[in-house]
């Protein structure tokens, strides 16, 4: 770039080093040409850990004999004789962490395309006149009590709850959600068969009388079950549309089930499963005053590709 009569600042720009390198590197050609640009010997002892042998070492598995799943850098550094403050920063330079790990899961469901196309059909082109609604059970949350008043907070310090507590009971939470204006129609209940499920469908269909009702679930077997099924051939007006196999996130009342978990019953404490179940009911009602939609982005053909495992690796 110099030799083109670039300026010694737009090339520290453009390169992304300071000025003062630039004219360095610089004065080193002019002394020497391209030989002096090549590394010089520098002081201190010489390295004697080749980072390659580190990498190579963290992605293969630890032996038996030491009994972990995974190398950590004080492990890895004892075995090669190195220091793990060395282990550490070629872990950072080829950026890997032998201590992380995240799921996935592809979905086995023969006919995957034709149900993300009919759920994602419902959320971004529903049928006219009709409500869409997402039907799922929330089980077996639990009424808990902390074994002492929680600490609340202060400036500087967060709100502190022990890390015990007591169980009082668990129960149910049925929840449709309505995609064109998140309102959430509930129910709690101690147990979740069919029969649970067939009441909260009834409940769900009177709420919303007289209009076509699409009701998104997932494969759990109540909501199959043969009750469930004669039930619908008798109100052909609501329909169910089940998500694929291993593929329950395309259910949006699971964002619910998240929210409702975060702001009204992790941080709870509950001496009784009534005063769980009035909890939730309150904060449904508080939702259902200032609740919004949620924004369905994806289409089918944005999903259909991370949903399935490739054919090669």
């Amino acid at each position: 770039m110099a030799g083109h009569g670039i300026a010694n600042t737009e090339i520290a720009h453009r390169v992304g080093v300071s000025r003062p390198t630039v004219l360095h590197w610089r004065d080193r050609y002019a002394e020497g040409g391209l030989a002096a640009l090549e590394d010089r010997a520098r002081s201190g002892r010489p390295p004697t850990v080749d980072p390659l042998e580190v990498v190579v070492r963290t992605l293969e598995a630890p032996p038996e004999r030491l009994g972990v799943t995974h190398w950590s850098s004080r492990l890895l550094a004892a075995e090669l004789g190195v220091s793990n403050a060395t282990v550490a920063r070629i872990w950072k330079d080829h950026d890997l962490q032998p201590w992380r790990t995240e799921t996935f899961k592809f979905s086995t469901d023969p006919e995957l395309d034709a149900k993300v196309r009919d759920i994602v059909g419902l959320y971004l082109n529903p049928p006219e006149n009709a409500v869409v609604v997402c039907i799922d059970e929330k089980s077996q949350i639990q009424a808990l009590d902390r074994t002492a008043p929680m600490l609340p907070l202060r400036p500087g310090l967060p709100a502190r709850a022990t890390h015990d507590y007591k169980r009082n009971g668990t129960t149910t939470l049925f929840a449709a959600l309505e995609v064109a204006t998140g309102k959430v129609v509930d129910a709690c209940s101690p147990r979740h068969r069919h029969q649970e499920f067939l009441a909260f469908l009834k409940q769900v269909a009177k709420a919303y009388p007289k209009a076509q009702l699409h009701v998104v679930c997932d494969n759990y077997a109540t909501h199959k079950h043969p009750t469930v099924k004669k039930w619908l051939a008798k109100n052909p007006r609501v329909q169910l549309h089940f998500t694929p196999t291993s593929g329950s996130w395309l259910n949006m009342v699971e964002i619910f089930f998240g929210i409702i978990t975060r702001q009204a019953i992790r941080r709870g404490t509950f001496s009784s499963v009534r005063e769980l179940t009035a909890a939730i009911r309150r904060f449904i009602d508080g939702w259902n005053e200032r609740c919004q939609p949620f924004a369905w982005t994806k289409t089918a053909d944005d999903i259909l590709p991370h949903a399935v495992r490739k054919t090669t690796s």
